[in-house]
């Protein structure tokens, strides 16, 4: 069986603001064709390690490694290759959804632009919102016009935020369903943050847990349930939070 290779490689991260250490040393990988889920509470560091991987915040020390290229000596190769939706990163309001779509696809250098915002428009069912304003979107159909954002440039990996997050629960099963398929078609992998633990054992294939700034725990959601003695990853998730304790 052929190895896979490694997508992401993060050695000793570390993010220091001021005297708080938000990141603390974490060290994980994330490997080709893979979706994991990066979980834990609220200030656990998941945010500042999104931003560090995207080059956003610089870490205070450690290594981050993407496609085996070092982030430092090949920053723009790699962001390249990759992208990013947040449910709580929005895209300019005053901007038409076509607008927004082509200024990120100019932006990345996509090539037959009109072609490809056609193709991502059928695909997220959102060809009857390319000449509405931005602004006026619902949460359900701002979630998927970012999700066609975020495969503007057919990246090889794919850094989701909470993208399902304040969804109805018919447009968020619908929205795992198109990652899924997102998954199997395109071979994308996915770094992928939920407070929702039914919506990770549904899509992901491995977790890596962090409190307080450390990995805690990682494993599939199967044997994280098995090795915690617990009936699902909801009940993992409060046990690892609240410190080993039930």
């Amino acid at each position: 069986m052929t190895k896979k290779k490694a997508v992401i490689e993060v050695k000793d991260l570390t993010k220091k603001f001021g005297g708080f250490t938000a990141v603390d040393k974490i060290s994980f990988s994330v490997f080709s064709g893979e979706i994991v889920g990066f979980l834990g509470p609220n200030g656990a560091g998941k945010t500042t390690t999104i931003q560090m991987l995207l080059d956003l915040v610089t870490p205070t020390s450690g290594m981050v490694r993407m496609f085996g290229k070092d982030m430092k000596k090949a920053r723009e190769e790699i962001l390249n290759r990759v992208n990013f939706s947040s449910a709580y990163v929005a895209m300019p309001y005053n901007l038409k959804v076509w607008e927004n779509l082509a200024t990120f696809g100019r932006l990345y250098g996509v090539g037959n632009l009109k072609q490809k915002i056609k193709e991502l428009a059928d695909f997220f069912e959102i060809t009857d919102l390319l000449p509405k304003m931005t602004g006026s979107l619902s949460s359900g159909q701002a979630t998927r016009v970012n999700l066609a954002k975020a495969l503007i440039n057919d990246p090889e990996l794919l850094l989701l935020d909470e993208p399902t997050a304040s969804l109805d629960p018919d447009v968020a099963d619908k929205t795992r369903k198109l990652l899924l398929q997102i998954q199997k078609e395109k071979g994308v992998t996915v770094l992928y943050t939920s407070h929702n633990m039914v919506e990770v054992e549904e899509i992901c294939n491995r977790v890596v847990f962090i409190n307080k700034g450390k990995i805690t725990d990682t494993g599939t959601p199967g044997e994280l349930v098995k090795k915690y003695g617990h009936k699902d990853l909801n009940d993992v998730f409060l046990t690892i939070v609240r410190g080993g304790e039930n």
